[in-house]
């Protein structure tokens, strides 16, 4: 991260936690009954229940319904894909154990225990913060917002790259947004044969579409005075030969 930001904020984990399970599309969920994926199946509710729509003659729904009192129902899965392609493109996936008890024509799934993966590692999440948490109010945008930030401003991503510390960029081969929340913009940096992230936080949270497009000419705007110093550092150089 380039040395002129000064306030490195980013998602607490119970956001982050709340934000992959309001963009997923699809859940696996595992019981006795056995493994199912379910895709546009599920809802998030706002106390972090989950709702989950399946076939009356799903072994799931049997195995949930008669699962031994006192012991988790089933576990739900949830992974977090990157919408641009770049390498690795699971960012983090969920798990909720819990229970699951018919609601309707839908089964609600309450968790018991919650573990949040990223490549830092995985954590539990504490189940009152993860149920008072909102996700991040870019989830649900980000996808199109980062493909049309890779496929119709390249140029933009290429110059946020001067917010970069020179040496993270050495071999670099591609430079592709990864990640974006209210907090910050997040470039993975692909070299050949391995990858990192720099995050550049935004000055101050972008908390909807109008906002984030603010924060992100601010950003470029730092790149251009980036650039200065850069290009004068040359000129001092080309005129000492």
């Amino acid at each position: 991260m380039s040395d002129s930001h000064g306030w490195a904020a980013a998602p607490a984990t119970a956001e982050r936690a709340r934000s992959v399970l309001a963009a997923s599309w699809s859940c696996t969920v595992t019981a006795d009954g056995g493994r199912e994926e379910f895709v546009g199946a599920h809802t998030a509710e706002e106390d972090g229940r989950v709702l989950l729509r399946v076939p009356e003659d799903s072994a799931l729904l049997t195995a949930a319904i008669c699962a031994p009192r006192g012991e988790p129902s089933a576990v739900l899965e949830f992974a977090d894909v990157a919408p641009v392609p770049v390498r690795s493109r699971i960012r983090a996936r969920l798990w909720l154990a819990g229970w699951f008890t018919p609601d309707g024509d839908r089964l609600a799934f309450r968790a018991t225990r919650i573990v949040l993966k990223q490549p830092s590692g995985a954590v539990a999440v504490d189940l009152d913060e993860f149920a008072a948490a909102a996700p991040d109010p870019l989830a649900t945008a980000e996808s199109h917002l980062l493909t049309h930030l890779a496929d119709a401003h390249p140029d933009a991503v290429q110059r946020l790259t001067r917010l970069v510390r020179s040496e993270s960029l050495q071999g670099v081969v591609r430079v592709q947004p990864l990640a974006v929340d209210r907090h910050g913009l997040t470039l993975r940096i692909e070299r050949t044969g391995a990858h990192g992230d720099v995050r550049l936080p935004f000055h101050a949270p972008a908390d909807d579409v109008g906002q984030l497009t603010e924060r992100m000419h601010a950003l470029l705007g730092q790149a251009a005075a980036a650039a200065c110093p850069r290009a004068l550092q040359r000129q001092r150089t080309d005129g000492d030969r």
